[in-house]
């Protein structure tokens, strides 16, 4: 199974209200990127955040959070969050929040991100 369906609406619903959202099959799982900038995906049963260097280490001390690492590469900023952990609507929103504020603070892409 590449991404969990039912979890993908879950999440379009949590950006509905952010422009700039472009969803793009990425990973062998669904990412969604903001104004160029990945953001959100969904790997496996595994909802992938970027929120940064800065709530790296205090996302990876929190219940159902690992490192985003599907190659044997681990990504510093990038968190996988375990199911049990955006099982309630307000938990995945909260996570999305903090991935959004984050890519809000990259510089825009040259040419668009192409």
């Amino acid at each position: 199974m590449p991404y969990d369906r039912a979890a993908a609406d879950r999440v379009r619903e949590a950006l509905a209200s952010q422009r700039g959202v472009v969803e793009k099959a990425m990973f062998g799982g669904l990412g969604f990127l903001l104004h160029d900038h990945m953001c959100v995906g969904l790997w496996r049963e595994f909802l992938i955040l970027r929120i940064g260097p800065d709530g790296y280490e205090a996302a990876l001390s929190r219940p159902f959070v690992k490192e985003f690492d599907i190659t044997g590469r681990p990504m510093t900023g990038w968190i996988m969050l375990h199911p049990d952990g955006f099982d309630d609507d307000a938990d995945l929103r909260d996570w999305i929040g903090q991935a959004v504020a984050f890519v809000r603070t990259l510089s825009p892409k040259k040419n668009g991100g192409r």
